[in-house]
């Protein structure tokens, strides 16, 4: 697999931050840049290229199922959009949420979890993927704990409904910790996970999750190896799969930071024998 993250320069270029993602041992990251422009782009991936530097994913974070219909088509154009860009530098995947039927973009709703608001899901997704067909990458719907997919068992619902070659898996595994139960068996999880879903895996997200002591239940995001999340358990069954498959970085705001989540990934995998 490949370790990824991100990098915090005052003056990016191509070369500056390939150079940097080198130097922080990171050969994987996401698209740095909006793909609108194609020459930034060509010069960022050829930055990577040259420093055996994967852009793992390309984002599309927006809200294509909005009950607002201007806001819903926008999403889906730039969803095409950007998964367009992630076919041109072929990209592991071109990663969004399923959205909300809330007006926040990526929160809770009652009708998130409705057969209206899956079907919507299954249309929405082949409009996107058959608008562009992609063949070098994905699509992919990253898990949240409150609009599928939202388990192993609702993406493969997904997968199966949608039925295109060109929709892939994008995994979170603390997206999906939504309560104590899952929260003490993180390794049980991850490795039914793997074994339902580990073939259409293209890109995996790498951050903590820990559980607070008041009540109701307080669950927070946390630098890896802070938490519980059964690390050796996710990096094992990484390892299974295609090496170019990335395990990336997120959430963190400084170099620092990304530093301190790297060290601990990479010593609980030396443990493991398994080279990032």
């Amino acid at each position: 697999m490949r370790l990824g993250g991100q990098v915090f320069l005052e003056d990016r270029t191509p070369d500056s931050w390939a150079n940097a993602l080198k130097q922080a041992g990171f050969r994987a990251a996401p698209c740095p840049v909006s793909g609108s422009d194609a020459e930034e782009l060509n010069a960022y991936v050829a930055a990577a290229r040259a420093n055996d530097i994967l852009i793992s994913e390309v984002g599309a974070w927006s809200n294509p199922i909005s009950r607002d219909e201007k806001i819903r088509r926008e999403a889906i154009a730039y969803c095409k959009q950007r998964l367009d860009a992630a076919e041109r530098i072929g990209a592991g995947c071109c990663v969004n949420i399923a959205g909300s039927r809330s007006e926040q973009w990526d929160g809770p709703d009652p009708d998130n979890f409705s057969d209206d608001t899956f079907a919507l899901i299954v249309d929405t997704t082949r409009e996107i993927i058959d608008a562009v067909k992609p063949k070098r990458t994905v699509f992919a719907l990253e898990m949240m704990p409150w609009v599928f997919p939202d388990s192993a068992d609702s993406y493969l619902a997904l997968i199966q409904a949608i039925d295109r070659k060109g929709f892939g898996v994008h995994f979170d595994p603390v997206n999906i910790v939504s309560s104590p139960r899952i929260y003490y068996r993180t390794g049980d999880m991850i490795r039914d996970f793997f074994a339902k879903l580990g073939p259409y895996i293209r890109n995996c997200h790498a951050k903590d999750i820990k559980l607070g002591g008041k009540l109701t239940v307080h669950l927070d995001e946390v630098i890896p190896g802070q938490g519980v999340l059964d690390y050796r358990a996710f990096l094992t069954e990484l390892n299974q799969l295609d090496p170019d498959v990335s395990l990336i970085i997120e959430h963190l705001h400084t170099n620092e930071d990304y530093a301190q989540a790297a060290d601990y990934i990479r010593k609980t995998a030396a443990e493991l024998n398994i080279a990032l």
